[in-house]
């Protein structure tokens, strides 16, 4: 099914695990749709998604570009090929640029394209891009291999101390008191995404002086600090690297996970303000040449 509009546009998506964005260019008329869930249909569901939103930002096409990152950027061969054009097919759209969300992370967040942006929501994916343009992602390697120091991270650690104080196997902890059983997540759909809204309560634990939650918030510091530096280590040259944290989860706990991360950074590493966030970065890839990131787009034109 195509949808049609009045004029030609542009279209800048970010789809994340716990929502997708869509904002029309230059209009700036935003929509949303669910984000990604795991399972052998989530393509279709993302396709979904898409709809939903260009609906609720009253696109109709016909579509200039649409530049989008996406967690469920597909890893099997033409696949990303085939997503786009079912992207382009559905918008109407005579170009699409498909890239990863940590792409449009690092667009958004450092529009000079050097440095390192870690972005943490209920995932984690960590990009540092060198000044030749060269490249490198470090972990978003999902919930089960990866992803340390995201939200899901925190939130199931939390998780796990509920049960263990529940059971005497663990110290006690205020993250007893939730009325939630932990066991019935394993049956909802949204599994990921359900595990990782319990890092607030975890978050807020801490802040209220609670030892288990406190630990749980500072070895998620320590994972992340961990990632950055290997960043920062594979960039060349002896110099300050800029750092920018982004996404839900630093924007949810604020200084209380930035003032440990940053106490365990290299000497190299300087966190730096993020001048956009993904969305913003997506529309960054939808109104100008790809640059740094040319490598790192797939493009399907009609």
């Amino acid at each position: 099914m195509r949808l049609f509009s009045s004029g030609p546009t542009r279209i800048a998506v970010d789809g994340g695990q716990s929502a997708l964005r869509l904002r029309v260019l230059p209009s700036g008329r935003t929509g949303n749709g669910p984000g990604y869930t795991h399972g052998p249909d989530a393509l279709d569901r993302q396709l979904d998604a898409i709809r939903s939103a260009a609906a609720e930002a009253d696109v109709a096409g016909p579509v200039e570009v649409v530049a989008l990152g996406l967690t469920g950027y597909p890893q099997a061969p033409g696949a990303a090929q085939a997503l786009a054009a079912d992207i382009g097919e559905l918008l109407n759209a005579e170009e699409v640029r498909l890239a990863q969300d940590m792409v449009t992370a690092h667009a958004g967040a450092l529009p000079d394209g050097y440095g390192v942006v870690v972005a943490a929501g209920t995932g984690l994916v960590c990009l540092a891009v060198d000044r030749d343009g060269t490249w490198r992602k470090l972990d978003g390697h999902g919930y089960l291999f990866g992803d340390a120091g995201s939200a899901f991270a925190i939130g199931r650690a939390g998780l796990v101390a509920v049960h263990r104080a529940r059971d005497g196997r663990g110290p006690v902890t205020k993250l007893a008191e939730t009325p939630l059983d932990p066991v019935t997540l394993y049956r909802s759909p949204t599994l990921v995404d359900d595990v990782a809204r319990f890092a607030p309560e975890v978050l807020r634990c801490a802040a209220e002086g609670d030892p288990v939650a406190q630990n749980i918030v500072v070895r998620a510091a320590d994972d992340i600090a961990e990632t950055i530096g290997a960043a920062v280590g594979l960039l060349a040259g002896e110099g300050d690297v800029p750092v920018a944290c982004v996404g839900g989860l630093f924007q949810g706990a604020g200084d209380q996970l930035l003032t440990p991360v940053r106490a365990a950074l290299p000497s190299r590493a300087q966190l730096t303000p993020a001048a956009g966030n993904s969305l913003d970065g997506a529309e960054r890839l939808a109104t100008g040449p790809a640059g740094t990131y040319a490598d790192l787009i797939v493009v399907h034109r009609r």
